[in-house]
């Protein structure tokens, strides 16, 4: 593998990172909006995640890449919204970058002798 290769490697890894965490919200305080993406936290153990895409007393249904869901309250434990994680995002770069260093020197190393 030439150094070409290992760079585009690593520089796709770094693109295609998460950088984001979920937070947690009070139910009575999520507000509709198309954009905003959720975590539901299930009793059973299951989450679900997704677009609100409306809510009431009763029911919370969202969007999901299977379609729309709807969610009794009663049964819901947590939900969460999507957040950029810029402290997550600036560690995970700067980790990939020192693992590609100690990754590189190492192959230097291994060249001399």
């Amino acid at each position: 593998m030439n150094y070409e290769n290992l760079f585009f490697l690593l520089s796709f890894s770094i693109l295609f990172q998460s950088y984001f965490s979920y937070k947690s919200i009070d139910y009575n305080n999520t507000k509709i909006d198309k954009k905003q993406k959720l975590e539901v936290l299930i009793l059973n153990k299951t989450s679900m995640k997704g677009q609100l895409v409306s809510k009431n007393e009763k029911t919370m249904i969202l969007e999901t890449k299977d379609g729309q869901k709807a969610v009794p309250v009663e049964q819901i434990y947590a939900v969460k919204v999507r957040n950029f994680s810029f402290l997550k995002s600036a560690g995970l770069t700067f980790g990939t970058f020192v693992g590609a260093l100690l990754v590189s020197i190492g192959i230097l190393v291994l060249s001399i002798l």
